[in-house]
């Protein structure tokens, strides 16, 4: 880590974001429209898959550039345009009069700006004038002293949501980030070539709980299963020097997938999370827990959303989903390693679910 980076104050969730720290922020458009670009996947290979801009978007990356002109204690490290978004990584160098979600306000009325530029001119005629606008932010809107305050007014802004604004508290979060805004094409592109692999499935039952999934749901028919759950005995052992008991335990949880087991977890520990991992390097078959439903538009983590699509994986939430949640809970915790247990204690010849107008979903 260089010298700069140690001495970046990382902002932690909660606090007053007016400090040295990094911040993932992304501007939607609400209605979901493509109007920033169109998807482009050449010859149906994700890999390759790119944004082409369309002019809300290019002028709307023009705003993005002038945006450190205003606030030159601010710079953007990355970014991302999407069909209907703008992923955007940003640095602030010092600390702030203002908070990063005040800037932010700022930067969403600029785009509010072009939004209803782009609302009013056609095409060909907003490419000419987008540079002019984007470039308004402290000069005469020449647009509302043309058309009188109530009918620019009554043009759409386009961005009507405020931006979503996560703080990054530690370094690696960054790296984790941009890998995240850069991976946008490929993961839409693949949702796009395998929609069934990502739609959500409801009224899935299993014992005596009500799911909701999304993956592979011929899962809940193998015939083994076994949990992954590290007990706080292993990781306390392990922490005075005794690693032997921990460690055999995540090998015969590797072992048993290799025998065919479908494993259950929540994976909430670091070590659980180290076996998965290894199961899905490897190819093994997990059934993973969720402690927050799943929105509208929801994908799963970078870490499970190649296995989604090769079919590797069954995500499974009894919780409706709450856009506010941040944290997990112990009582959560708890909750969802008791639910892998009862899974893998159902008797092999029940089955799983009564889920017969389920079973061509990832045919």
């Amino acid at each position: 880590m260089s010298q700069d980076h140690e001495q970046w104050q990382w902002q932690e969730p909660g606090k007053a974001w007016k400090g040295a720290g990094l911040y993932h922020v992304t501007l939607t458009i609400p209605s979901r429209e493509p109007l920033l670009g169109d998807l482009v996947i050449p010859d149906n290979d994700p890999a390759q898959a790119y944004v082409a801009h369309k002019p809300l978007g290019d002028a709307l990356l023009l705003c993005l550039r002038e945006f450190p002109n205003y606030h030159p204690e601010i710079q953007v490290l990355h970014y991302c345009l999407m069909p209907d978004h703008l992923h955007m990584v940003w640095y602030v160098r010092r600390s702030m009069t203002r908070s990063v979600s005040m800037v932010a306000s700022g930067f969403r009325s600029a785009a509010q700006k072009l939004g209803r530029a782009y609302s009013y001119y056609d095409e060909d005629t907003f490419s000419s004038v987008a540079p002019t606008v984007g470039r308004e932010k402290y000069k005469e809107n020449t647009l509302r002293k043309r058309l009188g305050n109530e009918a620019y007014y009554a043009l759409s802004p386009i961005f009507t949501q405020m931006p979503d604004i996560r703080p990054m508290a530690q370094y690696r979060r960054l790296q984790t980030a941009i890998h995240y805004i850069d991976m946008n094409p490929q993961r839409l592109a693949t949702k796009r070539l395998k929609p069934g692999f990502f739609r959500v499935q409801d009224n899935i039952e299993i014992g005596e709980r009500d799911y909701r999934a999304i993956g592979n749901s011929k899962l809940l028919y193998q015939a083994s299963y076994a949990p992954v759950h590290v007990r706080r005995t292993m990781v306390e052992e392990a922490e005075h020097g005794d690693t032997k008991r921990l460690r055999d335990y995540m090998n015969s949880c590797v072992l048993a997938a290799r025998k065919g087991a479908v494993m259950v977890s929540p994976f909430i520990h670091e070590k659980e999370r180290d076996v998965l991992n290894v199961l899905l390097s490897e190819g093994h078959s997990v059934i993973y827990i969720a402690d927050n439903g799943f929105g509208e538009y929801y994908k799963p983590s970078d870490l499970l959303f190649d296995a989604v699509a090769n079919k590797q994986v069954l995500i499974l939430s009894p919780w409706p989903y709450d856009p506010k949640k941040k944290h997990i809970t112990r009582a959560e915790c708890v909750a969802m390693n008791q639910m892998a247990e009862e899974i893998c204690d159902l008797p092999s010849n029940t089955p799983l679910a009564s889920l017969d107008h389920h079973k061509e979903t990832n045919l």
